[in-house]
């Protein structure tokens, strides 16, 4: 069932009846909305997005999933993401990893048969996550309690770096993994080698002669 939460205008913004309590604030921020939920329940789980336009013309800009956990029924397995942070040079490739974990011994069925492994990407630029390669992924390994699974990219521009992300269905669950980020560096210019063997060699020069006069 869709509701609405919260409406506004240039001029004013309210909370819809149903929400207008003190669990829920709608404050105006510079060029943008921001909705925070105080002591939150299960009740609150669902798809939020952000509508804007017109009359005429209506504009998701964006959605976010609020999964509330009970701390007392904790998940027997998670997803972790390796390496945190990478740095690639245009035309390289970067490898990616993600592991899904048992905690324990009695949960290592887990990894037996195949899972269904998604990769996202979130663009450096703010721009909205897409889902890059969806697939049956096999195990690249199984150790004795995680199975590893790779994603090997090659950058070929600066519109490939940004956060990348993984997911994990498994027992009727989406797990989600933390993000790398992918960061591009620009290769050396002719100019910039140049100038650097020019250092390279008047340090040089300068040790020789320093060496000569003594």
């Amino acid at each position: 069932m869709v509701q609405t939460v919260a409406t506004g205008t240039y001029i004013k913004h309210s909370l819809r009846e149903t929400f207008n309590n003190s669990r829920f604030t709608l404050t105006e921020g510079e060029s943008q909305y921001i909705l925070q939920i105080r002591n939150v329940i299960k009740e609150d789980e669902a798809t939020y997005f952000c509508q804007t336009g017109t009359a005429y013309t209506q504009t998701i800009v964006n959605g976010i999933f609020l999964a509330v956990t009970d701390p007392n029924q904790q998940k027997p397995v998670y997803v972790n993401k390796n390496p945190k942070t990478q740095s690639v040079q245009l035309g390289d490739s970067v490898t990616l990893q993600c592991s899904l974990h048992c905690k324990n011994k009695e949960n290592r069925d887990q990894c037996s048969g195949e899972h269904s492994v998604y990769w996202f990407r979130a663009g450096s630029a703010g721009s909205h996550p897409s889902i890059i390669y969806p697939h049956k992924s096999r195990k690249d390994e199984q150790q004795e309690s995680s199975c590893v699974y790779s994603l090997s990219k090659t950058i070929q521009n600066s519109s490939d770096a940004g956060t990348y992300y993984c997911a994990v269905v498994t027992c009727g669950e989406i797990l989600f993994g933390e993000g790398t980020q992918v960061e591009t560096r620009e290769n050396p210019g002719p100019v910039v080698i140049v100038l650097v063997v020019l250092l390279v060699l008047c340090v040089i020069v300068i040790a020789v002669l320093i060496f000569a006069r003594d």
